[in-house]
């Protein structure tokens, strides 16, 4: 049996018999008779999910379903669209377009939609963002909290960890890039914008509001055309500290 059809078994045997996280599998000799495959064929097919969270070998404990968190995707993701911009190809700007969609779609929904304690909350991070952008300091964290507190009215956990995920995929590329320098007023605008519109409930305004702050990314990429050479990342980690 061909190692993929023993991965999509023991899947499948995870669906089938509902096991959550931290559930235990059966153990070798009983996978070996349910598959009908060698120890060997087993361990390498529990080796393979294992590379994909879907389950946790605990050397002298069993094995366990695993956490199927989005961490392997996110090492994917940053790291295919960190070798395709250094092809020379436009792999940060198709992730982009894909966090832009999701946004652009999300944000409609929650204009006039959120509480008050979430809007007190937003209105509090963008003030401590123009505090910081005058003092010279930087946004990264203060961008991050907005955006997170922004959808979290959704409670959709699926959906959270989707959007950490190129989150954190899109960043950890932006920092081996060197793009045009950015006015930090720039995004405090932009992030007052979101708010605003969201708070009236106008929602074309709150969908503007965040294409626009996206349109002003897209363009900042497009003008950073030449790739920034690896072994320059020390160098631009240290002055490039800004979230978009």
């Amino acid at each position: 049996m061909a190692a993929r059809d023993l991965q999509e078994r023991i899947k499948k045997l995870i669906v089938d018999r509902r096991l959550p996280s931290g559930a235990p599998l059966p153990t070798e000799p009983e996978l070996m008779e349910f598959l009908g495959a060698s120890r060997n064929s087993v361990r390498e097919a529990l080796k393979a999910l294992q590379a994909m969270g879907i389950v946790e070998i605990r050397h002298g404990f069993g094995t366990y379903v695993g956490s199927m968190s989005f961490a392997t995707m996110i090492e994917g993701l940053a790291f295919r669209t960190v070798a395709g911009h250094y092809r020379g190809e436009d792999s940060l700007l198709q992730l982009l377009e894909l966090r832009e969609a999701m946004e652009s779609g999300l944000v409609s929904r929650l204009a006039g939609r959120l509480p008050g304690a979430d809007l007190a909350e937003l209105g509090a991070l963008v003030d401590r963002m123009e505090e910081q952008a005058a003092e010279g300091a930087g946004l990264a964290e203060i961008d991050r909290a907005f955006h997170a507190t922004l959808y979290r009215g959704l409670d959709n956990v699926l959906l959270s960890e989707v959007l950490e995920a190129f989150w954190d995929a899109f960043h950890r590329v932006r920092r081996d890039l060197v793009d045009a320098e950015r006015d930090p007023r720039i995004t405090c605008h932009q992030h007052r914008e979101i708010l605003d519109a969201v708070r009236s409930g106008d929602s074309p305004r709150a969908e503007r509001a965040i294409r626009d702050h996206f349109g002003d990314i897209r363009a900042r990429l497009t003008a950073a055309t030449t790739p920034a050479p690896p072994e320059s990342r020390d160098r631009h980690d240290e002055r490039h500290d800004e979230r978009v």
